[in-house]
């Protein structure tokens, strides 16, 4: 199903967006977060549930970035993106996962839900939507 050329991060989150939107969700690349981290992409569910998606393209990129932790205070759900060939064996278990390519992606494991506050959620929603506008 996937390709196994080389892929970029840019592909993954290509990928990774339209199988977000066939689960319902909106997405942005690249959103900023409060404390000034940048979320590879953030999805926001008909619901109101967010998700943010870590994309890694090598085992390389994973061991040299460990600042995803920081993204998990912001959403309810965590997910890495990977695409076919990376060791999954090296990602934390407990954390969701999706295999993607240029064109799809497919969740492999859910992650663990750990609901927002109220008051976190209609911050991250106003701040979803006004960047949302912004790039329109």
């Amino acid at each position: 199903m996937f390709d196994q050329r080389p892929i970029d991060a840019a592909q993954i989150a290509r990928g990774l967006g339209r199988a977000l939107d066939g689960l319902g969700f909106v997405h942005l690349t690249e959103f900023g977060l409060p404390d000034g981290r940048r979320a590879d992409v953030a999805a926001l569910g008909a619901d109101g549930a967010i998700w943010i998606i870590e994309i890694k393209t090598s085992a390389a990129d994973f061991r040299a970035d460990r600042k995803w932790t920081d993204y998990e205070a912001w959403c309810d759900r965590f997910f890495f993106a990977t695409p076919a060939g990376f060791p999954d064996d090296l990602l934390p278990a407990d954390r969701g996962l999706f295999r993607a390519d240029a064109y799809d992606a497919a969740l492999l494991r859910p992650a663990t839900e750990a609901k927002l506050a109220a008051a976190r959620r209609a911050s991250l929603t106003r701040r979803f939507a006004r960047t949302a506008a912004a790039r329109l």
